[in-house]
């Protein structure tokens, strides 16, 4: 990695880069930017191609780098036979194309499915990330194991930074849902077990059934079986049958999780999830008569994405902290996503802080043109550049719509914040469409 954007990266061990200006840091992240450039562009087919159709040969501004940016959808360009007809070895030479590291050193002999696949390249040094896939196809994101060891660190540190926590190997952990089993969860979570989890006693996963890429692969093929009529009768009752089990799994194991939390009620917990898994649980704990009263005061709360359109009730965020008997400020939130690996932590006044090494670039809904964000807080899609990333391209446009602001918070810190108003055009448009989005998918696609 180059040295400005090594210097940028400087910030995060001391947890800094949330108080860098606006100002201060953006030449700065336009040459590192520039150097990410001449690092990869050669090895990221995708980027070269790019470059080479807008003539871009030095990045100079941040104007510059917007016809560089890969649509999110890129990452799901794959045609889907690859995937359903197990073809690893069309889908791994696909993900070459967006892969800053060749990945023709992983063993294809024998496969017997995509979780297998995922687990043969991690064995070869990429850690694949996929998205639930749940709304359609799932995005497959690459990761170097220098993305890893940067992932972890990073975690931490914006756990330190935005949660009144400290690393001292104190706390019991408990997932209160399933997450995605892929590699890079995996390897996170192992991060901030090493740092905040006691080491006597191993942390409680939640019992329910395994959302494995494989599990969440398998449905959506079956999905698509019953839509075009192809799927047989006994193929539909056994979907059905398998189905309802994982219901009443998911059911279980809410019960599960609760009876093990109320047991350690003394003890400093750490509770990871999502806000549904947490409501969930505290319903649950409340049932069966607990609440804050019968809890240790120094609990912490990770909570990791938004609802993903779970039903709840407005007040399902008090609720929980009444529930654990947590405190606001001893609560992790943050803003991210699955294309870039750099946390955007909530401060106290209920914004998200962009560090100095992760470049966010307001652009309009077409998302093709930079708008001017030195006049305030505006709305626009939310398109960034992460300079940690080194298994494949950094920058991303994203699906989101926010408010970013570059003047300093209320809560005295001077990165540029982003409100806790987010939205995906997906939502309250009813379609997404980024301009640059079939033409990049078209080129991956052929490329592959």
């Amino acid at each position: 990695m180059g040295a400005i954007a090594d210097e940028l990266l400087s910030h995060m061990p001391d947890r800094t880069g949330y108080d860098v200006p606006h100002a201060e840091v953006r030449a700065r992240q336009v040459a590192a930017i520039n150097e990410r450039f001449h690092e990869q562009a050669d090895r990221i087919r995708i980027v070269r191609q790019r470059a080479d159709e807008a003539g871009i040969a030095e990045i100079r501004s941040l104007a510059d780098v917007v016809p560089l940016l890969l649509p999110h959808t890129a990452y799901k360009s794959y045609p889907e036979s690859f995937l359903f007809d197990e073809k690893w070895d069309k889908l791994t030479r696909w993900l070459n194309t967006v892969s800053a590291h060749p990945t023709g050193n992983t063993d294809l002999a024998g496969i017997s499915g995509i979780d297998e696949w995922i687990d043969r390249l991690q064995a070869a040094g990429h850690y694949l990330s996929c998205s639930s896939g749940t709304t359609g196809k799932s995005a497959m994101l690459i990761s170097s194991e220098a993305d890893i060891a940067h992932g972890q660190q990073d975690l931490v540190n914006a756990v330190l930074w935005g949660a009144d926590v400290q690393a001292n190997a104190s706390r019991r952990f408990f997932s209160t849902a399933p997450v995605a089993k892929v590699p890079k969860n995996t390897m996170l979570g192992l991060g901030l077990f090493e740092a905040f989890a006691r080491k006597d006693v191993a942390p409680f996963v939640s019992p329910a059934p395994a959302m494995t890429v494989g599990s969440i692969t398998a449905a959506l093929v079956m999905r698509r079986k019953i839509a075009d009529g192809t799927a047989t009768p006994g193929e539909i009752a056994a979907f059905d049958a398998e189905g309802a089990a994982r219901a009443k799994g998911m059911a279980d194991a809410v019960d599960a999780v609760a009876e093990a939390i109320i047991a350690a009620r003394d003890d400093e917990l750490f509770l990871m999830g999502m806000w549904a898994g947490h409501y969930n649980v505290a319903k649950a704990v409340r049932d069966r008569g607990y609440s804050a009263k019968d809890f240790n005061p120094a609990n912490a709360l990770f909570c990791s994405g938004g609802l993903k359109r779970a039903q709840v009730p407005d007040d399902y965020r008090q609720f929980v902290y009444e529930t654990f008997n947590v405190a606001p400020e001893r609560t992790f939130l943050s803003y991210g996503m699955q294309e870039i690996q750099s946390n955007m932590p909530q401060c106290p006044n209920g914004r998200y802080h962009v560090p100095a090494w992760l470049v966010c670039l307001p652009l309009n809904e077409n998302g093709d043109v930079l708008l001017d964000a030195d006049r305030g807080e505006i709305t626009a899609r939310a398109a960034f550049f992460d300079l940690s990333i080194d298994g494949r391209w950094g920058g991303v446009i994203s699906g989101d719509c926010i408010r970013i602001d570059n003047r300093p918070c209320a809560c005295g810190n001077r990165s540029p914040s982003i409100a806790d108003t987010i939205t995906r055009y997906a939502d309250f448009k009813g379609d997404d469409k980024i301009g640059c989005a079939g033409t990049v998918d078209a080129y991956i696609r052929g490329m592959s």
